[in-house]
């Protein structure tokens, strides 16, 4: 199976560049979002293709019109934090509290239950797999925030999995679509989303998919915005994850739509056989904040 799923931010909402007065801050940046969606939704259009659409609390109570749209459309809406906060950088109350609003921000638009997660930056790590607990808690029965290599904001680089799976921690148990992953030489290495997909070229790509199973993908508004402002005060290593061929993305994104058959999480949820999937055990980390 292949999973066509969004990550809803603007081109501002990038890990590790947030000032002390968030709000104050963003609210003065242009906005930027509502014509990246537009090319998001014409190429779902354009193939009759179904995406998961992972939303932050802050955009959807901004521009609720965004969500009400992916709603209507009958994409799923599912939660991506409320202020894109790396999740192992907070408490286990604050992480609860995060998620919490924007789950309910998320329903009050849409009146439906929100039941899938991802975290910013995929940042789920051995340090606060509590999160699965939490998320348990306020009812979220899918989980892909799992990224079984390494990265700079997440990654759980010994994680043993890359296909769906089963989590199992302190007598709960998740449902997890993981980040798919190739390795070569022995090092793991993501080519179907953010970054990365700009990186590698499409016929690698396309060979990459091709032969795996299971492809988890994942994309950002801002990924097709080759004129998007350069936030300042990036690193060079951060420009370059943020801004490198840009305009190679939605091009790249129109040959994997009509080169595969792309699903939502919600299609996929109904496909896995959840009886026999692995199941990873983490309950040696164990350590609560």
């Amino acid at each position: 199976m292949k999973i066509l799923t969004f990550d809803i931010e603007d081109w501002f909402h990038i890990l590790h560049k947030y000032p002390d007065n968030i709000l104050d801050k963003w609210d003065s940046y242009e906005v930027r979002i509502h014509k990246n969606m537009d090319k998001i939704f014409q190429i779902l259009s354009d193939n009759d293709v179904k995406a998961t659409f992972f939303v932050i609390g802050y955009i959807a109570r901004k521009y609720p019109d965004i969500i009400k749209r992916i709603h209507e459309l009958g994409y799923e809406v599912a939660a991506h934090s409320d202020m894109h906060q790396v999740a192992h950088l907070q408490s286990r109350d604050e992480f609860k509290q995060d998620l919490f609003k924007c789950v309910n921000s998320i329903q009050n638009i849409t009146g439906e239950k929100v039941i899938s997660y991802r975290a910013p930056g995929f940042s789920i790590k051995k340090q606060n797999v509590w999160a699965f607990e939490v998320l348990k808690e306020l009812g979220i029965e899918y989980d892909a925030s799992i990224f079984p290599a390494q990265r700079e904001d997440g990654g759980f680089n010994d994680f043993s999995e890359s296909t769906p799976l089963i989590i199992n921690y302190k007598g709960m148990t998740m449902k997890e679509f993981p980040m798919s992953v190739d390795s070569f030489l022995g090092n793991k290495f993501v080519a179907t989303g953010g970054g990365y997909f700009r990186f590698f070229p499409y016929w690698m790509i396309k060979k990459i998919a091709t032969n795996s199973d299971y492809t988890m993908t994942y994309f950002h508004p801002r990924d097709f915005d080759p004129n998007q402002p350069i936030l300042d005060g990036l690193s060079f290593k951060r420009k370059f994850k943020s801004y490198y061929n840009l305009s190679s993305t939605y091009p790249k994104l129109r040959k994997l739509v009509n080169d595969f058959d792309l699903i939502d999480m919600r299609e996929a949820s109904q496909l896995v056989d959840w009886n026999n999937v692995p199941i990873v055990d983490l309950n040696h980390y164990s350590d609560d904040k």
